[in-house]
């Protein structure tokens, strides 16, 4: 066997378990949506919590809310720029200057909460107590 098979034989089983952590978490974050869809009580929270976000958000990360489905905010000790985006899972993305990726952050608060409301508490998190909220997340590269 050459090079090219071992390496092959090598990473297809990596390449199978990324895949299915990746379907997993997709699934994870599909089936909240159904879920919102289908029960009106979890509807109404979910409305409740959208609401609640929008009074909390400013002008600018309201209109790029509105628009794109996520928000910038500025950490508070850092003065660095984190995307927050409305998705359950690695949802807080640290940018750079040039507003790339420089990292994904992983932190949300207990419980099986609407999603803005999780989407609020980061935002509150980051803009009010960044160094002890980075402490306790998850950081992927």
């Amino acid at each position: 066997m050459g090079y090219d098979e071992l390496l092959m034989a090598a990473v297809a089983p990596l390449v199978l378990i990324v895949s299915v952590i990746m379907l997993a978490i997709v699934a994870y974050d599909v089936s909240a949506h159904a879920w919102a869809a289908v029960d009106p009580t979890r509807r109404f929270a979910e409305q409740k919590a959208a609401s609640l976000l929008g009074e909390w958000l400013s002008p600018s990360q309201r209109a790029q809310y509105d628009k794109e489905g996520q928000f910038e905010v500025t950490g508070c000790h850092s003065g660095k720029r984190y995307r927050i985006l409305h998705r359950r899972q690695t949802n807080v993305i640290e940018l750079d200057d040039r507003g790339a990726r420089v990292a994904s952050w992983c932190f949300r608060p207990e419980g099986d909460l609407a999603m803005a409301d999780i989407m609020l508490a980061q935002k509150i998190a980051l803009e009010t107590n960044e160094h002890v909220t980075l402490a306790i997340a998850n950081r992927w590269r």
